[in-house]
């Protein structure tokens, strides 16, 4: 009860703190979300008094004037340049490193393959992916018919309720595909969880990344397209419908040859709009204290209120999303590879009705 006491003042006194911090700055709700949501090329902890807190990670660049170069992201905070590179505050590639060409203007170098915050943070997340599975599949491995319990015990249910709606969607050749099918999920269900921790390890928007999403929608495109049989590209080809929709002008078949890479589109887009959204919105609200700070104390006070009750409320509508984009992930995943992998036409339909 006194801790519950303590947090509530302090979420109490954080408007007071707020405005005499803010009082004569002028702040920039927009910047701080793109900073917060987008990459960048060292990792940000805190502010203690003037000084920024961070971790600088590895730049590896191939300029084309100089070649390779290999030093850590500090060198370049402050808007310091470092061997002709710098990252650029504005324009078209602002927040990347870039360097000045013949005629000065700023030109990206020729390959950029540093570890930036996304990078580092997909690494950590993957990780605690291994954490969190290895532990349950050496408890497979011995064979004992102990049930487990605690974590594993969770993670176990998990994992056998997710491998069950993947027997329904594939069939009966699920089992060639739920070792991707579970990767994807546990993937993208952890980077969800990590995404929304405030401090380091998490906080780094990895599935709000388009890259990140558009290598998992490959990934699903590849395991459709490779397994798909003989029943499934006539579908496509030569589907059973009246012909004058398919000869002379191929109409249902370039429509349905469209379909193949809608759909994956689709699964990339899904994923990383309903997580940079989420991550935008949480900040805006918070952003409201900030805002606030300089319209009076009572102002800033009840704006506070309602950021904060804003923000918990959409903080656990979050973790209900992160969990719900991994199962719809992987749920129309395993859909589209039923699809691919139906031995008859009528299966096939089947799957697309559902």
């Amino acid at each position: 009860m006194n801790n519950i006491r303590k947090i509530c003042a302090l979420f109490l006194m954080l408007p007071f703190f707020v405005t005499g911090n803010t009082v004569g700055q002028e702040f920039n709700a927009k910047e701080m979300v793109l900073e917060h949501i987008g990459d960048s090329y060292s990792w940000h902890i805190t502010k203690w008094g003037d000084k920024d807190v961070f971790i600088a990670l590895p730049v590896i660049i191939k300029s084309k004037e100089s070649g390779w170069h290999l030093f850590l992201s500090s060198r370049l905070e402050h808007g310091a340049g470092y061997r002709g590179l710098h990252i650029a505050r504005e324009g078209k590639y602002a927040g990347k490193i870039v360097e000045r060409g013949h005629t000065g203007e700023e030109i990206r170098p020729v390959l950029d393959i540093s570890i930036t915050k996304n990078v580092a943070a997909l690494l950590i997340n993957c990780m605690v992916v291994l954490l969190v599975i290895m532990p349950l599949a050496g408890w497979y491995r011995r064979g004992t018919m102990k049930p487990t319990k605690g974590f594993k015990g969770a993670i176990e249910i998990l994992l056998v309720n997710i491998e069950e709606v993947i027997k329904e969607c594939v069939g009966e050749d699920y089992k060639r595909f739920s070792p991707f099918l579970l990767t994807v999920f546990f993937f993208i269900f952890v980077n969800n969880l990590m995404g929304l921790i405030p401090f380091f390890p998490g906080g780094a928007n990895v599935t709000g990344n388009i890259a990140i999403t558009m290598v998992l929608a490959l990934c699903t495109f590849l395991a459709v397209n490779i397994s798909g049989k003989k029943a499934y590209w006539k579908e496509i080809f030569w589907p059973e419908i009246p012909i004058w929709l398919k000869a002379p002008a191929p109409i249902m078949p370039a429509l349905e040859f469209l379909g193949i890479f809608t759909k994956p589109f689709a699964l990339m887009i899904r994923l990383f709009a309903n997580m940079l959204a989420g991550h935008a919105v949480i900040l805006g609200l918070l952003c409201l204290i900030f805002i606030s700070a300089t319209m009076g104390t009572v102002i800033n006070v009840g704006m506070s209120a309602i950021s904060i009750v804003f923000t918990c409320f959409m903080f656990l509508l979050e973790l209900l999303v992160a969990f719900l984009q991994a199962y719809i992930f992987t749920l129309l995943s395993s859909v589209f590879i039923g699809i691919a992998v139906a031995k008859h036409p009528e299966h096939a339909n089947k799957h697309k009705l559902y």
